[in-house]
């Protein structure tokens, strides 16, 4: 429920994001005579049999895979331990690139993957493990064999890693108070604002897209926060690679809160949306 809510809260499409997603719908036979053009972002939520040709792109007459469709939206994978591994693998350049090229004999073909990745996933086999409400059944070596079907670099190319509790019966409560997607937008867009005229004259537009060679002037840090995330560093193993993205997630803290330096306490709670790294795969 939450992953389809994230469309509702990002940016509305650009005209140029309308066609860029448009086009890779059409080459894949998606476009329908009521929608002649995508106008909100496409949220994808592929089954976790799915083949690699269908996620990634190919065939014998190349087309579009699922992150491609995406493009502009979000890609959504429920259950992500349950995904063949070597089919997961494959997005880890792809996240990167945010391009798939796909070579035949005598052509290769490159499709846009410009997409968020969001995934879920149950602590362990039974869904318990770490519950305060029910024991979990699973011996140990059953939830590193389940755990171990998602890779430490898969994991690494994930911004924030959030545990989810079970939703308590109150919570439901059609009258309790909530925030409306509207009203979240509105901030993300002044976040987006912010970040747009800061980078505009580099090219890009987000704080996803810094470059390494600029994050020492845009990300900087006082004595404490180096501090924290030096032993935030060390204590849990990070990789250079999840470094550069607590510090990217704290710029993009800072902003939502509406500050131009980045704070320790954005810095603390980029570094709590890395607590995965610890619990699961540190050790």
């Amino acid at each position: 429920m939450i992953a389809k809510r994230i469309p509702t809260i990002l940016p509305e499409m650009t005209f140029e994001e309308s066609l860029e997603s448009t086009k890779i719908h059409s080459i894949a036979g998606k476009l329908s005579s009521d929608m002649p053009l995508i106008r909100t972002r496409p949220f994808r939520n592929p089954h976790h049999t799915i083949s690699p040709i269908s996620l990634i792109g190919g065939g014998r007459n190349p087309k579009p895979g699922e992150i491609s469709l995406s493009h502009h939206g979000v890609l959504f994978l429920d259950e992500l331990p349950e995904f063949n591994k070597n089919t997961l693998e494959m997005l880890r350049i792809p996240l990167e690139d945010k391009k798939i090229s796909i070579s035949r004999v005598n052509s290769s073909i490159t499709y846009p993957s410009n997409f968020m990745f969001v995934a879920s996933m149950n602590p362990c086999p039974c869904g318990y493990y770490g519950s305060t409400e029910k024991a979990c059944n699973c011996r140990e070596e059953q939830i590193k064999r389940y755990l171990n079907k998602v890779s430490g670099p898969l994991l690494d190319r994930i911004d924030l890693h959030i545990e989810v509790n079970s939703v308590k019966f109150d919570t439901l409560n059609p009258e309790t108070p909530s925030i409306d997607s509207e009203t979240i937008r509105k901030r993300v867009n002044l976040a987006r604002n912010i970040q747009y005229e800061r980078y505009k004259e580099y090219g890009f537009f987000t704080n996803a897209e810094l470059p390494p060679k600029l994050i020492p002037k845009y990300c900087k840090l006082n004595d404490k926060s180096k501090e924290i995330l030096n032993s935030a560093f060390n204590n849990f193993g990070l990789s250079a690679r999840a470094y550069t993205r607590i510090l990217k997630v704290a710029r993009t803290i800072a902003d939502l809160d509406g500050n131009s330096n980045i704070l320790t306490k954005h810095v603390a709670e980029a570094i709590l949306y890395r607590s995965l790294d610890r619990k699961y795969w540190g050790e």
